[in-house]
């Protein structure tokens, strides 16, 4: 009935001028989001897939402002799990902005205050969001809100921790699948915390533990609960690597030491839906690294360098299926779009759209 409700809702404002934005295309096709991070005024951007094309789809003002330039995170720009709320950071004014996503376009239901200082990142499970704000020159947190039914954040009293310290860098937050746990990396630092979320939604902690190596950054879980870590080593040339961990009720047990992708500055990581597959994007040698995940969770290196992409590549998403890879590329101010072989891990370039603001930051599919 909900969706019933917003389906009629979206034609009326259409046909009345309402919506925020220019609309070029039904939004509940195969759509790719981005957001501009512009210190002027943050927008989302959309994206929809018509075959092997990937044409704009419209600007959605948040109506607050983005950073201008890189936030070295990963969960900028989210959806909730049933695809149809779409949540995005304002970096510049310490906020979050949540939109409807229908047929016609993106409408703005709320925007509130993001409970810190630079929010970087977002989590999203079922109606739990926690927010990861990097803190400025303090002491950086995550804080927790329930998404309600009308597509507004309330918070949640008692949610929000500390990180381990200051001047953590830290990259993203993210639940694992069960939703009882919270993980956070920091990068300066060389840890990665855990929280334990409780049934009302309130974290405990953080619980920090040694990354396996140095700089930790973007992470994923496969279907099976394997934390999956990027480790760009300070950007060093040609030593990236790539580490996974079980994590049992807040507690990391690594599983495959830092395996080297012998490419530099892997950054963003993602994972196949069958959870075998596993992606890294290597900014400073402009390439994609891919990963085999065993039953287990170690980690094989399948290809060091399995496309080539634009200049920088950051943010990647992987549409539901996971039959397409998107890849944001930030200093050719483009997005890639390359088909998966979900037998084989094989990457196939098929297209990409140019013409990105400088800046532009997160990136997510549906």
């Amino acid at each position: 009935m909900r969706k019933m409700y917003l389906r009629v809702m979206a034609l009326v404002l259409a046909l009345s001028g309402g919506l925020i934005g220019t609309v070029f295309a039904d939004q509940r096709g195969q759509m790719v989001y981005t957001m501009s991070n512009a210190s002027s005024g943050n927008a989302v951007l959309a994206f929809e897939q018509r075959g092997d094309t990937l044409i704009p789809a419209g600007s959605f003002p948040t109506q607050g402002t983005g950073s201008g330039g890189g936030l070295g995170n990963q969960g900028a720009i989210v959806l909730s799990d049933d695809g149809d709320t779409l949540l995005a950071v304002n970096a510049g004014s310490d906020e979050v902005s949540v939109f409807r996503v229908h047929a016609n376009g993106l409408t703005l239901a709320d925007k509130v205050s993001s409970g810190g200082v630079r929010p970087i990142s977002i989590a999203v499970h079922e109606d739990w969001v926690y927010v990861l704000n990097a803190g400025g020159s303090g002491i950086g947190n995550i804080t927790g809100f329930v998404l309600t039914s009308r597509d507004t954040l309330k918070p949640i009293p008692g949610s929000t921790r500390p990180l381990s310290g200051p001047a953590t860098a830290p990259a993203q937050v993210e639940f694992n699948p069960e939703g009882d746990t919270l993980v956070v990396t920091e990068k300066a630092t060389r840890i990665i915390d855990t929280y334990t979320v409780d049934d009302d939604g309130i974290a405990t902690g953080p619980v920090s533990h040694a990354s396996s190596g140095i700089t930790p950054f973007g992470f994923s879980f496969n279907k099976r609960g394997i934390l999956i870590v990027s480790e760009a080593f300070g950007g060093a040339a040609n030593a990236s690597a790539v580490s996974s961990y079980a994590l049992h009720q807040g507690s990391l047990r690594l599983l495959s030491a830092s395996v080297p992708d012998l490419q530099s500055a892997v950054c963003w990581i993602v994972v196949t839906k069958n959870g075998k597959f596993a992606f890294g994007s290597n900014t400073g040698s402009n390439n994609i690294s891919s990963y085999r995940v065993g039953r287990d969770g170690t980690l094989t290196l399948l290809a060091s360098v399995a496309a080539s992409t634009g200049a920088a590549p950051i943010d990647m998403a992987l549409r539901g299926n996971s039959k397409f890879l998107y890849v944001l590329n930030a200093t050719a101010h483009t997005i890639d779009v390359l088909r998966v072989d979900r037998g084989n891990g094989q990457l196939t370039p098929v297209t990409s759209v140019a013409g990105l603001p400088a800046g532009a930051n997160g990136l997510v599919a549906r």
